[in-house]
């Protein structure tokens, strides 16, 4: 397996309150580890709470123990918020913080994944699918019929999140198992690369023959050049599924 991690301030933000993380090698009884954090909030709450929860998560990870993915993934993303939230109620400056996550586990050719917020995981295989759902405004009301989506009032309304770590004392928190087969890609990334390309972009980009690392820089790129008005960030792994394990 191989992946690539990159982040950037984009064009208009004058700080990145993203966050990334990705381990390749085990981190405790997980076989690997993959995160993004968007933080929000006033001044440098939002790059707090980023990089607060994919700290204490990982940390949390490191020492936990358990065969179940989906089970330690939900117990360390609850304990963080927690932490998080007790955080900004003790602290002035950063009353109001939260972050987005996605996580991902990849063991054999299953991946579990867990999300909070409008931060997105995509799979690619012979085309772009997005396995995340955004808890959002937009797609709340899209579901209940009341909304276009990719509608101006959509366009507007867009980031406007219904759901957040570190915003209340328990969290609910969305899982997906997806099966993996041999060429899949697996795309992370915050909103700053989803409102910035289409789908038809990622896909070509995803799909051709630049290796790993200059597809995550030319996403991050393009993401920059149609307006980078967000902090960007990446994770592209390649799961080579039924490949032969490299030493």
């Amino acid at each position: 397996m191989k992946a690539c991690a990159q982040t950037d301030r984009g064009r208009t933000r004058s700080m990145n309150q993203d966050f990334v993380y990705a381990s390749l090698q085990p981190v405790g009884d997980l076989p690997n580890l993959f995160l993004v954090a968007d933080g929000m909030g006033g001044h440098q709450a939002g790059d707090y709470a980023s990089r607060y929860i994919v700290e204490k998560l990982s940390a949390y990870l490191r020492q936990a123990r358990g065969t179940q993915i989906v089970s330690l993934l939900r117990e360390g993303i609850q304990k963080a918020n927690h932490m998080l939230y007790s955080e900004s109620m003790n602290r002035t400056e950063l009353r109001g913080m939260g972050t987005t996550l996605v996580a991902a586990v990849i063991d054999g050719d299953t991946m579990y994944v867990a999300n909070v917020g409008d931060s997105r995981l995509y799979l690619v295989r012979d085309c772009l699918k997005q396995v995340t759902r955004d808890h959002s405004f937009v797609e709340e009301m899209v579901s209940l019929g009341k909304l276009e989506r990719g509608s101006r009032d959509y366009r507007d309304q867009k980031n406007i999140i219904t759901r957040a770590v570190g915003m209340e004392d328990r969290l609910e928190i969305d899982f997906f198992e997806v099966g993996l087969e041999p060429g899949d890609y697996v795309l992370m990334c915050s909103d700053g690369l989803s409102n910035m390309l289409e789908d038809a972009e990622l896909e070509e980009i995803i799909c051709s023959d630049l290796s790993l690392e200059e597809k995550t820089e030319k996403l991050i790129t393009v993401a920059n050049d149609n307006g980078g008005r967000d902090n960007i960030s990446v994770i592209l792994i390649e799961p080579e599924i039924g490949e032969e394990v490299r030493v």
